[in-house]
């Protein structure tokens, strides 16, 4: 993908069109089934939902980390916030910066944000959909037929599967790539958090939970939402980084 220096505003877009072309194409090929085949033998899934310790790992774990990375965030930019208007003695200033991550006000913003809107809309979206998990179907023992979209939205199919919200957690870290502060480390935070979702989506695959195209289709809406928000928080940096991380990675 090439992307021209004046078109910042447009990236987010050209991302969501792909996240919907990938969504419409998983949806009309068995690529999807012949995947969840892989997890399903003999009337079980690899694993069990709930199993331990593989709950605790991939499901408990991350959640608890990324709620106290909010609430880390939350109080750095609390104590930022008190920082900036007073001034504070050096003694004091000098304790508080061992514990305070150097990014600005405006950055750590950007960064919560994406924390709470990414999930927060997939999540939206997911009741809306209306897609059944694999472990719904009659294909792997359920009792729901394997409908497109459009067919479980119109049938209200009591179901909430599309896309995988467990795994946009994980993908909301992809707020870090657009940090200017940043900016030397963006290939590895990309790569790292690019892992850390399709773990986390690949667990809730184990038991059926999702089909692959869930999470694809979520780590593409939320590096979407990630960039369309970078955009409005820092205009210009969104495009440089966005054509780095697709021309190198």
């Amino acid at each position: 993908m090439i992307l021209e220096d004046d078109s910042t505003d447009w990236v987010w877009l050209k991302l969501l069109c792909l996240t919907i072309i990938a969504a419409l194409t998983f949806e009309h090929s068995q690529f999807d089934i012949r995947i969840s085949e892989l997890f399903y033998s003999h009337g079980q899934w690899l694993i069990q939902k709930d199993a331990q310790p593989y709950a605790f790992i991939f499901y408990d774990g991350p959640k608890a980390l990324l709620i106290l990375l909010a609430l880390y965030l939350i109080t750095v930019l609390i104590l930022k916030y008190r920082q900036y208007p007073n001034s504070i003695s050096t003694t004091n200033s000098s304790k508080l910066r061992k514990f305070i991550i150097p990014l600005s006000m405006r950055e750590i913003s950007y960064l919560l944000t994406i924390l709470i809107v990414v999930p927060t809309s997939i999540a939206l979206l997911k009741g809306m959909t209306h897609v059944s998990c694999p472990n719904h179907l009659t294909l792997f023992g359920g009792s729901l037929p394997y409908l497109n979209v459009w067919q479980n939205i119109v049938a209200d199919t009591p179901a909430k599967c599309f896309p995988a919200a467990h795994a946009s957690a994980g993908f909301s870290l992809y707020g870090l790539v657009f940090l200017p502060t940043l900016k030397k480390y963006r290939y590895r935070i990309f790569e790292s958090v690019t892992v850390l979702g399709w773990t986390m989506g690949l667990y809730k695959m184990l038991f059926g939970d999702h089909f692959f195209s869930h999470t694809l289709v979520s780590m593409l809406l939320s590096l979407t939402i990630a960039c369309a928000l970078s955009s409005l928080f820092f205009k210009k940096k969104t495009t440089s980084t966005i054509k780095s991380i697709t021309l190198n990675v």
